[in-house]
């Protein structure tokens, strides 16, 4: 028996975790990096800690391990993006993280210009400090990097160069999907968006095929050397993979701080549609079809229980949100929507703002709580019906991962506001998970997609109550609610 490594590189942190050939962990150790905030609205990572950090976890987690490495997969926040110099390594600034605001500016300049339109009909992406592109060209135009020897690469490919000893300069579709600068129908980077942005097409890597073998280990870390490195792709399309939703239709949810609304579509290529973003799940093997995804993402979900916690006290532990909540029966007509930093999917309003509903002098705690996990339910439901209706796919179950989805009054909520079944699997690392899926795929640990299907495994169902009346009831009030988020900031 063989294991795979999955290297998964978040936000936060770094994580290294060995899969065997049922979906078992076998290992996992991890390890968090510094956060720096330079000025209001910049978030940068040091890019050589973040590889120091993934060099201290795979030095923990070999020790543990006693079967032979069969491949390693990568997995990584993404639109974070590094510049570096191809002969020495060195990072020539701080990586620019996917939450950094700073080049709102030159994305609105873009769009008073009239560029919008053409990039979502090749990007399938809004023009918004989110993606890669605008930070690329700040690196540039202001953060004093010369285009000499110059990499450009989002954290996969910063990862697998430095694996490789430099040997390997490479990315996959999902992540440069991301970037602003790739053709989703060509598969390949596009001179007329390179120009625009102003980013020089020989600083970008290399765009291999999610599954396949990308370079081998150059002993660089505890792996040693010789090992392929044959599977990436971002974090959210790695969740989609991991939860095994591989037929058009199939949706995961993620429950992290916001939430992260995977639907597959299959291998034709949408046409783009406003509220939501057209992406790149992952392509298996030269010259196959990729297949792609939308995507909605939801700006507050966990972030709302850490409001609770931590902006109004009423819970000590994200952990007591489920029980308070449970102990009412009703939020008595009370209504959150979580609009702290504006709406994303599907409205795409920066300028909403948090909204409470409703309260009376009978609100306490209780009724707080539960409103704050049913806003989880009614966001997630919003963008589902988007996908939906953009689709023309039924929606027919939805498979959730991350923090909140231990809740089972959660996974209750969305099931009766979806009118599915929701399904929380065994193994809840499946960002990580869906990484070591693809390189063990290309490596011959997994034989195709139905084993890879077979393995995963669900830890518990909920089916949603047969009378949806209430549910509806419920929503509509909801979405009256977010009618009065909108438009509040000037």
């Amino acid at each position: 028996m063989a294991l795979v490594i999955s290297l998964d590189a978040g936000t936060t942190g770094v994580r290294a975790l060995a899969v065997d050939e049922n979906s078992t962990i076998v290992g996992l150790c991890y390890r968090e990096f510094t956060q720096h905030f330079p000025k209001p609205g910049w978030v940068e990572h040091d890019a050589e800690e973040i590889w120091e950090a993934m060099q201290a976890v795979i030095a923990e987690l070999m020790p543990k391990l006693d079967q032979p490495i069969a491949a390693v997969g990568v997995t990584n926040q993404r639109e974070t993006v590094v510049a570096w110099d191809r002969r020495t390594g060195e990072p020539r600034h701080r990586a620019i993280v996917w939450q950094d605001r700073r080049t709102a500016g030159a994305c609105d300049r873009l769009v008073s210009e009239g560029h919008l339109d053409r990039v979502r009909s090749l990007t399938g992406l809004g023009l918004d400090p989110y993606f890669s592109g605008t930070k690329f060209a700040w690196l540039l135009n202001e953060g004093g990097v010369s285009a000499e020897h110059l990499a450009f690469g989002t954290i996969d490919t910063w990862l697998i160069w430095k694996l490789t000893n430099g040997a390997t300069f490479v990315t996959e579709p999902s992540n440069a999907s991301r970037t602003l600068l790739f053709d989703i129908q060509a598969l390949e980077w596009s001179e007329e968006l390179c120009n625009l942005f102003g980013v020089p097409m020989k600083a970008l890597p290399d765009v291999r095929p999610s599954s396949g073998r990308f370079g081998v280990t150059a002993g660089t870390t505890a792996l040693g050397s010789g090992i392929p490195i044959s599977g990436a792709a971002g974090d959210q399309q790695a969740a989609l993979f991991g939860q095994a939703c591989f037929e058009p239709g199939m949706t995961k949810n993620t429950y992290g701080t916001g939430s992260f609304l995977l639907m597959n579509l299959g291998t034709t290529w949408p046409e783009p549609v406003d509220g939501l973003l057209t992406t790149v799940a992952w392509t298996l093997g030269e010259g196959e079809p990729a297949t792609y995804a939308y995507e909605g993402s939801i700006f507050a979900t966990g972030a709302a229980i850490q409001w609770l916690r931590d902006g109004l006290g009423i819970i000590s532990d994200a952990s007591e949100i489920g029980p308070l909540a449970e102990s009412v029966q009703s939020t008595g007509d009370v209504f959150l929507v979580p609009a702290f930093a504006g709406l994303g999917s599907p409205w795409w309003d920066p300028y909403a703002r948090g909204t409470i509903i409703g309260i009376t002098r009978g609100t306490g705690r209780g009724e707080l709580a539960l409103a704050t996990v049913e806003s989880m339910a009614y966001q997630v439901r919003a963008v589902a019906d988007a996908m939906s209706g953009a689709s023309g796919l039924d929606l027919v179950e939805l498979r959730v991962d991350g923090g909140a989805s231990v809740m089972d009054l959660l996974l209750q909520l969305q099931a009766d506001q979806l009118g599915v079944p929701v399904t929380r699997p065994v193994m809840q690392e499946t960002t990580a998970l869906g990484a070591a899926y693809l390189a063990g795929l290309a490596e011959g640990v997994w034989t195709d997609l139905d084993e890879v299907a077979q393995a995963w495994q669900q830890e518990t169902t909920a089916q949603p109550t047969p009378n949806r009346g209430e549910a509806e009831a419920m929503y509509s009030r909801w979405l009256q609610a977010v009618e009065r988020s909108k438009g509040w900031a000037s």
